[in-house]
């Protein structure tokens, strides 16, 4: 039979991984507002995307991966993420592939979800953890749709099976985490690092120009809203 600590951090895991699909469906429905109004809910759901991913760096992934490294290492683990992520950004710069965000959103939610694995494994409480990994994963999979969409390249049924298919990442992450790595602090802690510093360069590369729009200031407010989720959830 199987650990119960086991089947509840796969069901965790999974559920927040479900947001993703379920951010990409809000994507999918268009017309149901004014022109002016939906295109600032997009705008401030934007917003709010980059504000969640912020606040995973700020409240996750920088204070749970220096906890094991020392200064310098936690700093190469940063910068070697960045350089990663602008090597990628380059390379779907060049071959025309819009999927930016969409690595922006994967890159938070595997080592958060390796996180859960190992939280659990070590006796700490992961359904907080998990409740802020959905609230980032759901913007970010309306951010994702509405990017991958408007390139053109793929339908509207293949994104949302792509992402059901990568919600079940989350428990597969989940369980390296639990049975694989939480002996393996150190090597937890650079992967969340080296995705931190992924996250913020493509927040200030990707999302973060196309949050403003011309003489409307509320769609940053979605990105206070967003690190604010976050703020709720690290105190709780």
């Amino acid at each position: 039979m199987a650990d119960p600590s086991v089947v509840y951090v796969v069901i965790v895991a999974l559920v927040a991984g479900l947001a993703m699909p379920a951010g990409g469906l809000l994507a999918k429905v268009e017309g149901v507002f004014p022109a002016w109004l939906d295109e600032e809910l997009r705008h401030s759901i934007l917003a709010m995307g980059a504000g969640a991913l912020l606040s995973a760096v700020a409240l996750v992934l920088v204070p749970e991966g220096m906890k094991d490294l020392g200064t310098t290492a936690s700093c190469v683990s940063f910068l070697l993420g960045a350089f990663a992520f602008m090597g990628l950004d380059i390379w779907l710069a060049r071959n025309d592939l819009p999927a930016s965000q969409l690595a922006s959103m994967l890159s938070d939610f595997i080592p958060e979800s390796i996180a859960l694995g190992t939280t659990a494994a070590l006796g700490g409480g992961s359904v907080l953890l998990g409740l802020l990994v959905a609230v980032q994963n759901f913007p970010e999979g309306f951010n994702a749709y509405r990017e991958l969409k408007a390139a053109g390249h793929y339908s509207a049924r293949r994104i949302l099976v792509m992402f059901l298919f990568m919600a079940l990442l989350g428990p597969v992450m989940a369980l390296i985490g639990y049975y694989l790595l939480a002996q393996y602090t150190v090597i937890v802690s650079a992967i969340m690092l080296f995705a931190a510093g992924g996250i913020l360069y493509s927040v200030l590369q990707d999302i973060a120009p196309q949050v403003r729009m011309e003489n409307s200031w509320a769609p940053p407010l979605g990105g206070i809203l967003g690190f604010m989720i976050g703020m709720l959830g690290f105190s709780l």
